[in-house]
């Protein structure tokens, strides 16, 4: 096995590494804004469905600079607030309609799915997050809104925005596009495509999904009616749900009136009630100032003229003293090869879905090598394959030394924190042979051992925990992502009419790979002998290079392989075919 060699925490410039960048201008806001004080990095979910790949970058990006600060020996905290204080929105797909009469209720008030164990609604979609970022190293401090907003934690800010709703209302109304003629205020949101990189059919539909799930993004300002304006929403203490009008509102003993659709309507003081909480538009600013934090990315979705971010840095400033974050937009993260699979779940895939098929330090150097503003896909179909392939190379790199100062840092971030290491494979085999031999084992953990330890004799797998947990991640991909009729059955009995119908040439490449197993029953050797049939057959040196017309000779009688082996003319490498289905059973499908 391969040397590790120990890497620099972070790239020799910052000019080519975007998280030590942010670091620099983070640490020196904070010095700034706080000196002393503990750093506040943030990030914001609401669990109002699955939390997606798409989230996770709300997650990721502030992880990795957070971790980046601690690792230069600064106190810092990363806090991912809970927006499990939201109204509940719809009803998604695969939801009984009677969850329709909880609408407007936090979600925590709402019952969870049918055949969940957890409490409520925010729950049952918060715990696999909590699981998959611990797998993911990411350290984090978790606010409950819920529990903020009930325990009266917020009750001076809340006392603050009621008596400057003025204030907020005229900042609001700068932005306000409606009977206003200013056709600039009124251009469309930007759509997920804007940022860096091109998006397919199926990658807008899954971010029209994720800007649905995006809980608070799309709430209301708060605008009011005859009454006047309040940045206030008070869950009705009768029906539970956030259907209600404040009707009035006296600063001075903070007896707030309001009116809900059920038909209730009551007067409660507000410096004494916990039953509600501050519109988005407002709550955010105020989380800013009440946390101090300082860095925050934000999506697409919050960075239109107009929106939550664009807003907020202006009412954190006139309305609660406080300061805007720094923190760039991020861009959308796409999916390659479950969009049709998502449909089904009622949104994109999670990063426990992702998590299930490739280990966690790759799923972090995904979001780690591109700057936040760079759209990428994560792949749950045979480009994963490659994607593994890039992986590996990295690490040889790594191991010789030979990385680029940008590369080796973002394999660092990928592979350990300041707390330490993340676990890996011990013997980190190529994922698509670890592949290749799951399918045609379906599994079977005697067959796999037998054909892992072939591979190269010199240096034997001698159990299975060597190849963990890649070979796991390697099966779960094959079971759960590959369709039934691309799975690799290998022939029972010999194919007896091709082999009949074999021209001279066939018969003789087939007798010469035959002849050869014996001396060549490794991965490598195997190779060699496949590529090298058809070179001696065309009285060429078994390791000359290919021409074209060469390597129209091999597809010839590789598809022949296929053909005999498994009924079809492609299929799993050949080698590791060769190895998997074992000589004997090679030399009975085979013999013409």
């Amino acid at each position: 096995m391969t040397a590790r060699k120990e890497v620099p925490n972070v790239a020799q410039s910052t000019e080519t590494d975007w998280v030590s960048r942010f670091a620099d201008e983070v640490i020196a806001e904070a010095e700034r804004r706080a000196p002393g004080k503990p750093i506040v990095c943030a990030s914001g979910l609401s669990p109002s469905g699955p939390i997606h790949l798409g989230n996770l970058r709300e997650v990721m990006t502030p992880h990795l600079v957070a971790d980046e600060i601690r690792r230069r020996g600064h106190d810092c905290v990363h806090i991912i607030s809970w927006d499990d204080y939201d109204r509940f929105r719809k009803v998604p797909a695969g939801i009984d309609p009677s969850w329709s009469e909880h609408i407007g209720k936090p979600l925590t008030a709402v019952p969870a799915p049918p055949g969940s164990s957890y409490p409520n609604w925010a729950e049952h979609f918060k715990a696999p997050m909590i699981e998959a970022l611990a797998e993911l190293g990411v350290e984090f401090h978790g606010i409950s809104q819920t529990e903020k907003y009930t325990s009266g934690a917020y009750r001076d800010q809340i006392l603050h925005a009621m008596r400057h709703r003025g204030e907020i209302d005229a900042v609001l109304d700068r932005y306000r596009t409606k009977d206003k003629g200013d056709k600039a205020a009124q251009a469309p949101a930007k759509k997920p495509q804007q940022a860096k990189g091109k998006l397919d059919e199926a990658d807008l539909a899954a971010a029209e999904a994720a800007a649905e799930g995006s809980g608070a993004a799309s709430e209301d300002d708060g605008s009011g009616g005859a009454a006047g304006y309040y940045p206030y929403k008070p869950y009705c203490t009768a029906c539970g749900r956030d259907l209600t009008t404040v009707t009035g509102y006296d600063d001075d003993t903070t007896e707030m009136s309001y009116s809900c659709v059920c038909g209730h309507a009551e007067t409660v003081r507000l410096s004494e009630f916990n039953g509600g909480k501050l519109v988005w538009k407002v709550d955010w600013p105020m989380r800013w100032a009440y946390e101090g934090v300082v860095f925050e990315p934000s999506g697409v979705d919050h960075s239109s003229p107009g929106s939550s971010f664009v807003v907020g840095g202006q009412i954190v400033k006139e309305v609660f003293g406080g300061e805007q974050p720094i923190g760039p937009m991020y861009a959308f993260v796409g999916i390659s090869g479950m969009a049709k699979m998502s449909s089904s779940k009622g949104g994109v895939p999670t990063p426990s879905d992702a998590l299930e098929i490739m280990e966690a330090p790759l799923l972090r150097w995904l979001y780690a090598r591109r700057k936040p503003n760079q759209a990428f896909k994560i792949a749950f179909d045979q480009e994963i394959q490659r994607l593994y392939d890039e992986w590996d190379a990295l690490e040889r790199k790594i191991a010789d030394g030979a990385a680029q100062p940008a590369d080796a840092a973002a394999y660092s971030r990928a592979t350990r924190t300041a707390g330490g290491e993340l676990p890996r494979t011990p013997r980190p085999l190529p994922y698509r042979t670890l592949a290749s031999v799951v399918d045609i084992t379906t599994g079977d953990d005697e067959q796999t051992l037998r054909i892992l330890g072939e591979l190269d004799p010199a240096n034997p797998v001698k159990s299975l925990d060597e190849a963990r947990p890649r070979l796991d991640r390697a099966e779960r991909w094959i079971t759960t992502q590959v369709p039934a009729d691309q799975r690799t059955q290998v022939r029972t009995e010999p194919d007896t009419e091709r082999l009949a119908a074999l021209g001279d040439t066939e018969r003789e490449s087939l007798r010469l790979l035959l002849a050869g197993l014996d001396d060549h029953w490794s991965l490598d050797g195997l190779t060699a002998l496949v590529y090298g049939v058809p070179k001696v057959q065309a009285g060429l040196d078994p390791d000359a290079k290919p021409t074209p017309e060469l390597k129209v000779a091999q597809r010839s009688f590789f598809a022949l392989l296929y053909t005999l082996l498994v009924g079809r003319d492609t299929g799993p490498r050949l080698p590791t075919l060769l190895l998997a289905v074992g000589a004997d059973r090679v030399r009975r499908l085979l013999a013409a």
